[in-house]
């Protein structure tokens, strides 16, 4: 949407920028390319689009939803998206089944990664400790927020991003079928 306006912006630069992050923060950060104002629409226009293209040609990640089958204790999303988004994500998918219910969103407690507050309500929420709980993330914010909160992390690192995680001491994997022994 960015380049429709004709602000330059590649597909590698604005996942190297966004992963993780606000759509605020990613708003912000196409301002700053361009002299023009993004319209009053971008957002709710974005939020349409993305949520159209989420229903008709989301996937789940290779190996999650077996993942999933095999993992017998509580587990939860906690993500800098709307619950609305994560929902519709995750149903979409064929994963909601999974959550029961424990889906938590930085827009329900205003707080974003890399902030940890979000990872401390989700465990809060559900009757855990950071020290009882593991993180799976494929963001550096998401990082940096987990071990603020002190919890441990591990960082999924897809299509040969494992460089982004180089600068933290945590254990990172490539595909969902490792994961499942690491947590063992």
């Amino acid at each position: 949407m960015a380049n429709e306006l004709g602000i330059p912006l590649k597909e590698q630069e604005a996942m190297s920028q966004f992963l993780g992050k606000s759509l605020e923060f990613c708003f912000d950060y196409i301002d700053t390319l361009t002299a023009i104002n993004l319209p009053e629409s971008f957002e709710s226009d974005f939020r349409d689009r993305s949520f159209a293209a989420f229903k008709t040609d989301l996937k789940a990640v290779d190996g999650v939803p077996q993942l999933l089958e095999q993992i017998k204790i509580p587990i939860c999303v906690a993500s800098n998206g709307p619950a609305d988004k994560i929902k519709l994500n995750l149903q979409t998918t064929n994963l909601l089944h999974h959550f029961d219910g424990n889906i938590f969103s930085a827009y329900d407690i205003d707080s974003w990664k890399p902030d940890p507050k979000l990872y401390l309500h989700a465990a809060k929420t559900m009757d855990f400790s950071a020290s009882d709980c593991v993180v799976i993330e494929d963001s550096p914010v998401g990082v940096q927020a987990a071990i603020a909160g002190g919890f441990d992390v591990y960082a999924y690192a897809a299509h040969g991003s494992e460089h982004i995680f180089e600068s933290f001491s945590i254990p990172i994997f490539t595909h969902m079928n490792a994961l499942y022994d690491l947590l063992q």
